[in-house]
């Protein structure tokens, strides 16, 4: 099922429930996917790639903010962000841990030959195609550092 019809159907669930944190955060999922499928030489119908891609924008955009709250000690709105967070992740794949990740990126160095911080483009490169979905831009590039130093 794809996650336009997928988040309907949990919209309304949530609309009978009467569960605000739930109808937000679905409603933001829902705007997004109907913006993705109206912009320029979008195609009707969404790759299941982009659907992870756009679910990805919404947590970065999520934690962004949560992190900007936070900083302000805004907690009532740091609240909010988190809440709609945590739904807009359950429609993510399960996210590796570090382990898992630093594991995946020792064998993508091995086979393309890397030996030092010169070549951190090509592993970056390879490493975010390939963990695409499964783990956090940021602890793919903080991870590559660390295993190339």
């Amino acid at each position: 099922m794809s996650l336009e019809l997928t988040v309907n159907e949990n919209l309304k669930k949530a609309m009978l429930a009467r569960d605000e944190v739930s109808m937000r955060a679905l409603r933001a999922i829902k705007s997004a996917v109907l913006l993705a499928k109206t912009a320029e030489g979008a195609t009707e119908v969404m790759s299941t790639d982009t659907e992870i891609k756009l679910l990805q924008k919404l947590v970065k955009q999520r934690k962004d903010s949560l992190e900007i709250f936070e900083r302000q000690n805004r907690l009532d709105l740091a609240q909010k962000e988190k809440e709609e967070l945590d739904v807009i992740e359950r429609f993510l794949p399960k996210q590796m841990s570090e382990e898992e990740v630093k594991e995946v990126l020792r064998g993508i160095i091995q086979e393309l030959g890397v030996t030092d911080a010169s070549g951190l483009g090509k592993v970056m490169g390879s490493a975010t195609k390939h963990l695409a979905g499964k783990a956090d831009g940021k602890m793919i590039s903080a991870l590559v550092k660390q295993l190339l130093s």
